[in-house]
């Protein structure tokens, strides 16, 4: 619905329209700023109150001259959602829930929290089934996640198929006859890549089908309708790579490189966002694309900064690549994981949604200094993205590290990154689950942008990429060298 609200708006801005959306972006960032340096005095905590307040009525506003131009709260039913769907494609959704057991004591009325999974076809829908105890799937698919993010983990295929059992086995006679997956996860169920589950054949769901994901099957409505977007025509792409985190320093030049970076922040809260590490291999990433892409605008080093994608007008591309974080709550149980060899369990959301939102972002030119020009800090946060001007852009490349990452909140999806392009208007986001090979996402992103240009659809080419990684060199067949990056959005082809 928020998406809707700011589409219609910016498909017919005046300036009294602009000033709002410009007030909201103020806000956002005022907000995304404080938060981040810290919230500890009565004062700062006045001054978030403060924000949240004018960020709610500036968006009651919106909304309220949203209804000026068009309803958007459009009923959704069963048979627009089927209609959206390919033919040989089925949607499937996950659900996290809890069970009400209505002879209970109101104390025991609701049982433990579990999954279930539906599945929906053109025909209509094919499959509801109970997955279990969430508890249960959820140890799974951090295990999972563990073996996935380490290269050297000799049992991802083992952990693959342990989820493959819980999570695809139960509802599998219903994927007869079908090449395409729209997957919309629940709870934990968003931070894996089902590509690499590995079925009862021994052979990674990538083998078999396309796979793609939403946010909601609510989404395959707007992805039909998407058609509006190309009512307005994208301009250029635009590829934002390689910033200039700070002033190089001649030692820092100087001093031998022992491993290649990775495209990663690991934190668990600000105070370990140190010092973010030089990507060369971003740059040398633009340069390669910008062939690929004749007509594409590059901004690199101290140009690839905060204030350019704000300004940004709906290009028809936008591919960043850069670090990319997501702050986690500080643990209880000791000292941050070995970045690359494990992953903390999804904490339950005790946090305000707004600062979700913040906890997931980007780092840009000044990042290291916080400093990149007036009222700007080089770090894009969510919450600030969901305020770029991305309706007419139908591919947004995050290449980065941990970008598709947020917080998973149940019903809700990842509250981050990923669904923040998504209100900024973006038609389909390609973006990582976890560390990735600066050379590694290099090759891989050249690859795809070939295959796009050649008219591949983007969740085709994707997965021929991945395969192509997968069957190539016995040294990249783990997961972790191919499966990291997810298609989300609408899948088809980029380029007309």
């Amino acid at each position: 619905a928020m998406a809707a609200h700011l589409a219609t708006l910016r498909g017919r801005l005046d300036d009294k329209d602009r000033e709002v959306f410009n007030q909201l972006s103020e806000a956002q960032g005022r907000l995304a700023k404080l938060v981040l340096s810290g919230v500890g005095t009565d004062e700062q905590r006045r001054s978030v109150s403060e924000l949240r307040t004018t960020i709610e009525q500036l968006e009651q506003g919106i909304s309220v001259r949203s209804a000026e131009y068009r309803a958007v709260s459009r009923k959704v039913t069963l048979a627009d959602a089927q209609r959206a769907l390919p033919r040989e494609a089925v949607l499937i959704e996950f659900v996290s829930y809890r069970p009400f057991y209505v002879r209970n004591a109101r104390d025991d009325a609701f049982g433990s929290p579990r999954y279930a999974a539906y599945v929906l076809g053109s025909s209509g829908l094919i499959a509801s089934v109970d997955l279990g105890e969430a508890s249960i799937i959820e140890r799974e698919v951090q295990r999972f996640r563990a073996a996935l993010s380490n290269p050297d983990a000799a049992n991802v295929r083992e952990q693959g198929r342990a989820v493959y059992q819980m999570l695809v086995q139960p509802i599998a006679s219903s994927l007869r006859n079908v090449n395409h997956l729209v997957i919309s996860p629940d709870g934990a169920l968003n931070l894996i890549p089902f590509a690499a589950l590995v079925g009862s054949d021994g052979k990674y769901l990538v083998e078999r089908y396309t796979i793609s994901y939403v946010t909601s099957g609510r989404d395959l409505i707007r992805i039909g309708e998407s058609g509006g977007n190309r009512a307005r025509p994208g301009g250029p792409p635009v590829i934002v790579a390689n910033p200039l985190f700070d002033e190089p320093r001649a030692e820092l030049q100087a001093s031998p490189r022992s491993q290649p970076p990775t495209r990663a922040v690991d934190a668990q809260v600000l105070e370990q966002l140190t010092e973010f590490e030089a990507l060369p291999g971003t740059g040398e990433e633009a340069a390669a694309l910008s062939k690929v892409l004749p007509n594409a605008r590059v901004s690199t080093g101290a140009e690839a900064t905060e204030a350019l994608l704000k300004q940004l007008n709906a290009p028809l591309i936008l591919h960043i690549a850069t670090h990319g974080f997501f702050l986690r709550q500080a643990s209880t149980q000791g000292s941050t994981p070995k970045p690359g060899t494990s992953v903390p369990p999804p904490q339950p959301p005790t946090m305000d949604r707004a600062d979700s939102l913040v906890l997931s972002g980007l780092a840009l030119a000044g990042a290291n200094q916080r400093w990149s020009g007036a009222d700007q800090d080089g770090i894009l946060t969510a919450l600030e993205a969901t305020g770029l001007d991305l309706w007419g852009t139908r591919l947004v490349v995050l290449s980065a590290c941990e970008t598709g990452v947020g917080d998973a909140r149940n019903g809700e999806g990842v509250y981050g990154l990923r669904r923040a392009l998504v209100l900024a208007g973006s038609e389909s986001q390609v973006m990582s689950l976890w560390q990735v090979s600066d050379t590694a996402t290099r090759d891989l992103m050249i690859a795809y942008y070939r295959r796009l240009r050649s008219g591949e659809g983007r969740a085709d080419a994707l997965r021929k990429v991945q395969l192509s990684v997968l069957r190539g060199q016995r040294k990249q067949a783990h997961p972790f060298f191919w499966a990291s990056f997810i298609q989300s959005g609408d899948w088809r082809p980029a380029f007309d």
